[in-house]
């Protein structure tokens, strides 16, 4: 039996914390891109707003914890629910790939970086990202209302919102699932362990680099990856589970609560990218190193570049 009370508790703590967290966040990253645009800045931007949009939704679930894990509002509100926290947690890993991708191509190839260093690339790409979570996870919509698939609710009567599935729906979900877990999970963070190992070598071998950028630099990268493996990755390997049982397990609401208190730990490590990986930032590792490749650029060919 799955405790309500818990995850009552987790979802109050998560808005309380994470709500102004992200809202502090937004106008941070607002200000900066209207002032100089950058494609990690851009990126973070889009995490931040899909945070956001998760926390909006988040009073639904709430209601729902209170009511001992019963829906009782219209049924459309449990599927844009379902919808909105599932395609929100895939494109924060989606995202978080991308500004891994971004770290490591300033780092090891800075002139391609200064090449692709515009921001109409990172708006394609995180438009991209969205279309892709968003296509996934609309099979929570098509499960409910798909007419070879939806069972009859009783109106008024309280349910279980996207769960207790009959078997013609676990032939479809389970499957599924278990492609988003590969997709939308192990391939972004096989990604970003390649990517963040990569930038951490690479620091350690340029001695012009203060050993105090270098720990702020790993710390966040790190940081990164144990958002990875301890919010998103438990609750991905209960799709894993769940194909193999033939059943969702009953503490996928546990491990979502990880996912869920994701959106209070982002904001740090938005701070941190601005501190140490800002590409923009005096004090940057990735400016330092492009901006010497820029030089050797200007004296070749007596121009500055685009």
């Amino acid at each position: 039996m799955v405790n309500s009370e818990v995850i009552l508790s987790v979802y109050i703590i998560t808005l309380v914390i994470g709500f102004p967290a992200n809202l502090l966040a937004l106008y941070a990253f607002s200000v900066k891109i209207h002032v100089k645009a950058n494609p990690t800045d851009i990126l973070l931007l889009n995490l931040t707003v899909s945070d956001l949009l998760f926390l909006l939704s988040l009073p639904l679930k709430v209601y729902e914890a209170d009511l001992d894990m019963m829906w009782k509002l219209p049924e459309f509100l449990c599927s844009l629910t379902t919808f909105i926290f599932a395609s929100t947690i895939y494109t924060s890993s989606l995202l978080l790939m991308a500004v891994s991708l971004v770290r490591y191509i300033a780092l090891a190839f800075p002139i391609t970086y200064h090449r692709l260093h515009k921001p109409v690339y990172a708006v394609v790409m995180s438009a991209v990202i969205w279309l892709i979570s968003f296509a996934h996870c609309s099979i929570t919509i098509i499960t409910q209302h798909h007419p070879s698939l939806a069972r009859e609710t009783p109106d008024g009567q309280a349910y279980a919102c996207y769960a207790n599935f009959t078997e013609k729906q676990l032939d479809v979900v389970l499957p599924i699932r278990l492609e988003v877990f590969f997709v939308l999970c192990l391939v972004p963070l096989v990604i970003c362990v390649y990517c963040y190992v990569q930038c951490i070598l690479i620091l350690y071998s340029r001695p012009r680099i203060s050993r105090m950028q270098k720990q702020k630099a790993i710390g966040m990268a790190l940081g990164t990856l144990a958002v990875f493996l301890i919010c998103m990755l438990p609750y991905n390997i209960s799709h894993v589970v769940g194909f193999i049982e033939g059943r969702s397990p009953e503490w996928r609401y546990y491990v979502l609560l990880l996912s869920t208190f994701n959106t209070c730990i982002d904001p740090i490590i938005f701070y941190f990218s601005s501190s140490s990986f800002h590409c923009n930032s005096k004090k940057s590792i990735f400016r330092k190193r492009t901006l010497t490749v820029s030089e050797l650029q200007n004296q070749g060919t007596g121009s500055n570049p685009g």
